[in-house]
């Protein structure tokens, strides 16, 4: 590390440097992020792209009584780095070490939990708003950008701050013109004018020049400009929302950034600075391709991504990818929907395939769910590939849209249960829960990999909503059919035949069950759907056992082991069960493997949890 960056622990220091200083800055940060996130893995193009917005914000901005708001969150690792966890990096995303995302408890500096999209000006708006009421001289600034602007909560906050003529709000849109997918939609379209405002600013900066001494052709032009404005940056959209509206400018030139943050943080009301980035600034590998490089694992910098030559079993996500290729060969009213996440969803072959059945609506999971809602009111066969931790933010859409109305919709909830690295923000602990409660609305959980293509199959077949929940990464190796076939609707089987107690495994965590079956000769069933229960096999375990155990990757606070506790309490079974799952708070990022068995969800936590279980019924 240069002498630089190693003098700076807190943006108070870097606020004693001069501006001559600062690019140098920039240049080590940058370097620094890159050899440290090649080690560690974690998101590189999005934090390579906000290097110099990072520096101007610390620089300009008394932080952190000053707040930043970080819109998405993965964009805040060299905020991370001059906010005193320089020396934790090597951490990042790992048990016991520092988040990937803003995190309210591990700094100061983090003003708000950010790591789902397009929340940063709800926030930081309410965060104007109190120091407004305290009587407190704050500024609060809003960072958004990596597609977050498609997001309906970003023009409802923006609609609801531009009434507000009083507040110390900066809005700065942050335009990469990408979010983890490339960028779709009309909005984005309009954004893109900001390339034709290099010629506007040169234009403007020339017509000055030659007219400046000619005062009232100098007038004249100016007041062109400010009509010409609005056609040719989109400056007029915000600022019908009541917010004065700079930019676009360079967010890569901090003699552009400097200035212009310290003018606006001296005015008063709510203030838009549209600043252009380039995704994967300074690393000529994630410029050519950021979407390889948004999230990578670990790599040699001066090599970049290689493909691995180990064979590796499909995962579930590519498990989804190619069903959903094959039956919309056999079905032409397959359409496929996801909410800005092709890629992270398995979806690139079925775009390239499919293209007029593919649908990207950008990050705005409350129109995907009733978009799905209204092709299947005329016929088609809609699949919403969608992360369980991101359909929490269209559940009313969920209710009122499709279930409500008993309408045939498909959703592939990938990353279902614990995700890692990603931590509480992206785990899909709570989606057993919130679906099973809701009328007309059916749930898979495969166990392993031919399962997942077969209950997606099975709930293609039916009419009426239906949710198949599968995890991140890969599975027990089962071979895939290539064939399409189907399994009985809310059945499940027996797996093993023990002694005494039953377990009852609903999802992936059925292979360290069986392992844990054998060393207690233990009954095993692959239950397969939490609704329909498999109440006919249910009551027949019940009346062979002794006791239950039910399993689930997911909370225990209203999952499948309440569902089978109020099916034996309907059907009049009176026996003990004990519910394993997610405990009741929130599991942070860590290695899978590990954080399963730190809250005895692999086979040897089990085989203990219920021996003690047991021993206590004797």
């Amino acid at each position: 590390m240069t002498s630089l960056l190693a003098s700076i622990d807190q943006p108070s220091e870097l606020r004693n440097l001069s501006r001559a200083q600062l690019p140098g800055l920039a240049n080590e940060l940058r370097q620094f992020l890159l050899e440290s996130v090649a080690r560690t893995g974690g998101h590189l193009s999005s934090n390579l792209g906000t290097v110099e917005l990072t520096v101007a914000l610390h620089y300009v901005f008394n932080t952190p009584h000053d707040r930043i708001v970080w819109d998405v969150g993965h964009q805040t690792y060299p905020h991370k780095i001059l906010t005193g966890r320089r020396d934790r990096m090597h951490s990042l995303r790992q048990l016991g070490g520092i988040s990937g995302f803003p995190k309210r408890d591990e700094s100061e500096y983090d003003t708000f939990g950010t790591a789902h999209s397009s929340t940063s000006i709800s926030a930081a708006l309410g965060m104007a708003v109190a120091a407004r009421q305290k009587g407190e001289n704050r500024h609060a600034i809003a960072v958004i950008g990596d597609g977050a602007m498609t997001a309906g909560m970003a023009f409802e906050a923006l609609n609801n701050a531009g009434v507000h003529d009083d507040l110390q709000l900066l809005v700065i849109l942050n335009d990469n013109d990408m979010s983890i997918s490339p960028p779709v939609g009309a909005l984005n379209r309009y954004l893109a004018q900001l390339m034709s405002g290099q010629f506007y600013s040169a234009a403007k900066n020339v017509g000055k020049q030659v007219l400046r001494n000619a005062p009232p052709l100098f007038e004249l032009a100016k007041r062109l400009e400010e009509q010409a404005k609005g056609m040719v940056v989109p400056a007029t959209l915000f600022e019908k929302f009541g917010f004065n509206y700079v930019g676009p400018i360079d967010g890569h030139d901090l003699e552009s950034l400097i200035p212009t943050l310290e003018n606006l943080r001296h005015l008063k009301g709510p203030q838009f600075l549209h600043v252009v980035t380039k995704k994967g600034n300074g690393y000529k590998l994630a410029e050519a391709d950021p979407i390889a490089y948004h999230g990578p694992g670990k790599f040699d910098p001066a090599v970049g991504l290689t493909k691995s030559t180990t064979p590796t079993s499909p995962t579930f996500t590519q498990v989804f990818g190619q069903w959903l290729c094959d039956m919309a060969v056999q079905d032409k009213r397959l359409v496929g929907i996801t909410p800005a996440m092709r890629e992270g969803s398995g979806m690139v072959e079925f775009h390239r395939r499919f293209p007029d059945r593919y649908h990207d609506v950008g990050i705005a999971e409350q129109h995907a769910v009733t978009f799905a809602a209204g092709l299947a009111c005329e016929g088609l066969k809609p699949v919403v590939a969608i992360y369980s931790t991101f359909l929490q933010r269209a559940y009313d859409q969920l209710i009122h849209d499709v279930a409500l109305q008993n309408l045939p919709v498909v959703f592939a909830l990938d990353r279902a249960g614990l995700v890692g690295a990603d931590g509480a923000t992206h785990a899909g602990a709570y989606d057993i829960a919130f679906l099973r409660c809701i009328p007309n609305m059916a749930v898979a959980c495969p166990a392993d990999e031919a399962e997942c293509r077969a209950l997606l199959t099975t709930a293609f077949e039916q009419n009426h909503p239906v949710a198949v929940r599968y995890p991140r990464g890969s599975g027990p190796g089962v071979a895939l059919p290539s064939y399409l076939e189907a399994l009985p609707y809310g059945k499940g089987e027996i797996r093993r035949t023990g002694q005494r107690v039953a377990v009852l495994v609903f999802g992936t965590l059925l292979t360290p069950a069986l392992k844990a079956a054998e060393a207690l000769d233990a009954t095993v069933a692959n239950m397969r759907w939490v609704k329909p229960l498999d109440v006919a096999l249910l009551t027949q375990l019940a009346s062979t056992h002794d006791c239950l155990v039910t399993v689930e990757e997911g909370c225990v606070m209203g999952g499948a082991g309440s569902a089978v506790l109020e099916a034996l309490q309907a059907s009049g079974h009176a026996k003990p069960v004990l519910q394993l799952g997610l405990p009741d708070v929130f599991v942070d990022h860590g290695d899978p493997a590990k954080l399963l068995s730190n809250i005895g969800l692999d086979a040897a936590g089990m085989q203990a949890s219920i021996q003690r279980w047991m021993a206590g019924l004797k």
